[in-house]
C-alpha cells in the first residue's frame, strides 16, 4: 500500500456565506465520506479541516514572513485527508468522491523515504 494526500481546494468565500443548512449537509458528506473509504479499497490516515487563509502567516527563504496565504488564488487549499491505498487508480476512485461542493481536489503520492 501507497499513502496519498488528497488536497481540497474550494473557493473559501463560498463558506463564509454559507447558511447552517448548507454547513449541514457539508459536515454529512464528509462524514459519509470518511466512512466509506475503506469500501473503496483504501484506508483513511487522517485528515483536517484548515482555518481560512486570512489565519496564515507565509515564511519564504526562511527569513521573510508575512501575513496572509502564500499565494492569492480563487480557491485556496482548505483542507486534505491522507489515505493509504495499493495504487494510483483506487486512490483517485476515492478522490473522486471527495466532497468538494465548491472547488475540486488534487491527488499526490506521499514520497515513501523507506525504499
Amino acid at each position: 500500500m501507497s499513502q496519498y494526500l488528497i488536497l481540497i481546494y474550494e473557493a473559501e468565500a463560498e463558506y463564509a456565506t454559507a447558511s447552517p443548512e448548507v454547513m449541514g449537509e457539508i459536515m454529512a458528506a464528509h462524514g459519509a465520506f470518511a466512512a466509506g473509504v475503506e469500501g473503496l479499497g483504501a484506508k483513511m490516515l487522517g485528515g483536517a479541516w484548515l482555518q481560512p487563509t486570512s489565519t496564515a502567516t507565509s515564511v519564504r527563504g526562511g527569513a521573510d514572513v508575512t501575513d496572509g496565504p502564500f499565494a492569492e488564488t480563487k480557491e485556496a487549499l482548505g483542507g486534505y485527508y491522507l489515505i493509504d491505498a495499493p495504487d494510483l487508480d483506487v486512490a483517485l476512485a476515492v478522490s473522486k468522491t471527495v466532497p468538494a461542493r465548491f472547488g475540486g481536489v488534487e491527488v499526490r503520492p506521499v514520497f515513501d523515504m523507506e525504499s
